[in-house]
Formats: structure tokens, sequence, C-alpha cells
């Protein structure tokens, strides 16, 4: 089922609290306090809070004999995006969101548990609630530390996870009876392309762009090369580092030659 547009039923702003519904509206006025002990003027901000308050990103791939990357992104509607098509911006945007490509993500659970292991348990949860892969907690690794999503409105944090997978038996499993769950869609990308469908605007989503180039750090793949650091000539070799990002274990076959990846192709629909 494709999706043609979103309709606007009913508006219950005015009605609302700002302590109900999925997202919270903390409505503060704060005053900053000096290592002097003064004070400063009183002033406004407002805090946005989600259930669990954090996230988990999946940076779900598979690699084959060619040590060709592919990533798994998930395509859905996302009403907020499709929305701005009702505002007037600054800098016109000619796009119409009827659905965003994304990296598999959600939120936090107390039953996760704390630390890395908890953080690869809601990983490899989301692998199977979003994707249908079962891919155990141990196969994932957490790729640098975590990010604010938006922080001058929220105060949630973003932590990455890459995890190996069988990309070709993904599959979108039946969802919980939300509409919201509609018009799903699982899409494979090779990792560079899918990286340069970021930077083209074809996927605008900051999370994805982050978890893709993490992703690339943790491998040891250089995108703009279509190859991996220990391909490179042995001078080079020696002077590649990830920034910040564990190197992923033993395991990606080796290639005679760097591979010949696909050239990049516009994305089919979505936008």
């Amino acid at each position: 089922m494709r999706l043609r547009a979103i309709e606007i039923v009913e508006d219950r702003t005015a009605q609302s609290r700002c302590d109900e519904g999925f997202l919270k509206l903390a409505r503060l006025r704060l005053r900053n306090v000096y290592e002097d002990g003064s004070r400063s003027e009183p002033y406004a901000c407002d805090v946005v809070s989600r259930p669990g308050s954090d996230a988990v990103v999946a940076v779900l791939y598979e690699h084959d004999a060619a040590r060709r990357v592919r990533v798994l992104l998930r395509e859905a509607p996302r009403a907020p995006i499709y929305l701005r098509s009702l505002k007037r911006f600054v800098h016109p945007d000619p796009g119409v969101y009827r659905s965003l490509r994304e990296l598999v993500a959600g939120l936090v659970e107390p039953a996760d548990g704390a630390g890395d292991l908890g953080l690869c348990r809601r990983a490899a949860q989301e692998a199977q609630e979003e994707a249908g892969l079962a891919i155990p907690p141990q196969a994932f690794h957490v790729i640098g530390d975590a990010l604010f999503a938006s922080p001058g409105t929220s105060d949630e944090k973003v932590f990455f996870c890459a995890g190996p997978g069988a990309l070709g038996r993904a599959q979108l499993p039946p969802g919980d009876g939300s509409v919201m769950e509609e018009c799903g869609e699982l899409v494979s990308l090779e990792l560079g392309e899918a990286i340069e469908a970021c930077r083209r605007g074809e996927i605008p989503d900051m999370k994805t762009e982050v978890g893709l180039l993490r992703l690339a750090d943790h491998l040891g793949y250089l995108p703009q090369l279509g190859c991996f650091a220990d391909e490179l000539p042995p001078e080079l070799a020696a002077r590649h580092r990830r920034l910040g990002v564990a190197a992923a274990p033993p395991g990606l076959p080796v290639a005679s030659a760097p591979p010949v990846l696909p050239a990049s192709a516009p994305r089919p629909g979505g936008r």
C-alpha cells in the first residue's frame, strides 16, 4: 500500500495539557548559578521528553566475499516531516516527505538493563521487531558514545550499536496494529551509496548519517575510496585510525583487490 497523503482530522493542541500525550513538555523558568555565587535573571526554557528518554540506533549490516558492505534501512511515513508542507520556511523546502528512510531504532526500556549489554539487548530487540532479524545481543557492538538528539529542546540521548546479520532474511513484522506502522518497507543499500544519499538529501535523517559513518569507522571502511584501510599502501594503512570508534572483531573476508562498488543511483520514490 502506497501512501498518498496525511490529513489532519483534529488539532487538539489548545485543549491539551503539556504533561499529556506521548511527548511531555516541561515549561520551566530557570536561572544560572555562577561560581562566584551570583545568579542570572530568570529565563524561560521548554524541555520535551519521551518515555524512557533515550534511544538506541541498530546499525544492521552484512558483507559479502568481495567485502562489499550493505546496510538495512526501514522506510515508513513520518507525519511530523510530512506536515512541513503546511508551513512556510525561510528556505523553501520542495520535498514532499511521504516516507523517510532511517536506520532501525527504538526507545530504551528499563528491562534492557544498564551498560553496553543493555544497549545491545535493546538493539537486538529492535532488529527483531522492526526487521524480523534474530541477531543475538552478543553480536552487537556499541560504536562510540551517545549523542544528544536536539539539545536545545530535548533531553534525549541517542546510542549507536552495530550488528551483523543476513539482510536477505529481513522482513517487516506484523507490527503493533497501529496505523503508524502501515506502509513500511525495508531497503538494503551499499554503505557508501547510503552515506551519499544522506548527503544528497535523499535520506534526510541525522541519526542515520551519523550511524552509517560510525559503522564505516567500526569496520575500517573508507567509503570515498570503496576499500578497507588494510587494502591501502602500507604507509597509508599505518596512518589510518578510527576516530573514537572501536574496531570490529576480525572476520571480514580479505579481497584480492579493492572492490568495485556500484554507482550511486537515484532513490526510487519516497520523497
